[in-house]
């Protein structure tokens, strides 16, 4: 299945329905950013919107799906670089440079956006798996595995163990003992491994 089919095109929305979601979105990036994702409550994120209560859960449930939202913007951005961007990242590279590039560029996103990453991943059991971006990162490093000089003998597998210590709950616990450069490199030595 081609990346492109994985995924979702945004909701066709009204045009007060848009204006609410952009006030609630602008909000809670402003009110994330000042105070961290922990310390906002979704009341204080409809009085900044100017939307009530019942708009604000109605629209995104709770405060990960909140997350999931203002990530997809930034998510389509890595996954327009993917598809169609310059190699290494974007296609044209093989597999053995597309990889570790992917894992790299995926580690910065992460790094820039781990509290609200953390937030979605872990809003209920499993709900990581769940979320439409990890099935396409997945399916992204699966088609890489096949693809390698040496196809990985299992490469669906593979590509969730490679995704595995990129989980946000994973890296916010080892980042203050190991900080980013050594995920880094621990995470790009299991790439060479797994090609």
């Amino acid at each position: 299945m081609p990346l492109e089919l994985l995924r979702t095109p945004p909701p066709k929305e009204r045009a007060d329905a848009a204006r609410n979601r952009a006030a609630v979105l602008e909000a809670a990036a402003r009110l994330f950013a000042e105070h961290g994702v922990e310390a906002v409550s979704m009341d204080q994120i409809a009085t900044a919107a100017g939307v009530g209560k019942g708009t604000l859960f109605r629209r995104f449930g709770d405060k990960s799906g909140l997350a999931a939202a203002l990530l997809d913007s930034r998510e389509r951005v890595l996954q327009e670089a993917v598809i169609q961007g310059p190699p290494p990242l974007g296609p044209g590279a093989p597999a053995a440079e597309r990889l570790p590039a992917f894992l790299s560029a995926y580690l910065d996103y992460l790094l820039d956006h781990l509290a609200l990453v953390r937030m979605s991943e872990t809003a209920s059991p499993g709900a990581r798996h769940r979320i439409g971006a990890y099935r396409f990162w997945h399916h992204h490093v699966a088609l890489l595995l096949a693809d390698a000089p040496a196809p990985a003998p299992d490469p669906e597998y593979t590509a969730h163990a490679l995704l595995a210590p990129l989980a946000a709950e994973q890296v916010a616990a080892l980042l203050p003992e190991l900080g980013p450069a050594r995920i880094r490199a621990g995470l790009l030595r299991l790439a060479r491994a797994a090609l």
